[in-house]
């Protein structure tokens, strides 16, 4: 599999893909953001460094809303909680987002 660089919303540092979390607005809920770490849902994604601090940036930042194109408030609790918890960081566990 090819390395494909991206760069994170909050910190705006280029970096492989797989050190990133893909997140995307939500289908169910537009004004909310949520995280995708299979990388498998459907729209527009952005990419962030998986860390509460860089969360924190980008929200100050309002780099959701900018990168995924939402003209709304953007809530990232999803992606706080996923960050919060600590499976995110094996990468060998497998979770569902909810929607």
């Amino acid at each position: 599999m090819p390395i494909r660089i991206r760069t994170c919303v909050a910190t705006r540092r280029q970096q492989p893909d797989m050190q990133l979390l893909r997140v995307v607005a939500d289908p169910d809920d537009p004004g909310r953001v949520i995280a995708d770490p299979a990388r498998c849902l459907p729209g527009r994604g952005a990419w962030i460094t998986p860390t509460l601090e860089a969360l924190e940036l980008a929200e100050q930042r309002r780099a959701f809303a900018r990168a995924l194109r939402l003209s709304t408030l953007v809530d990232v609790s999803h992606v706080r909680e996923y960050l919060s918890s600590d499976s995110h960081q094996d990468p060998h566990v497998d979770r569902k987002t909810e929607h």
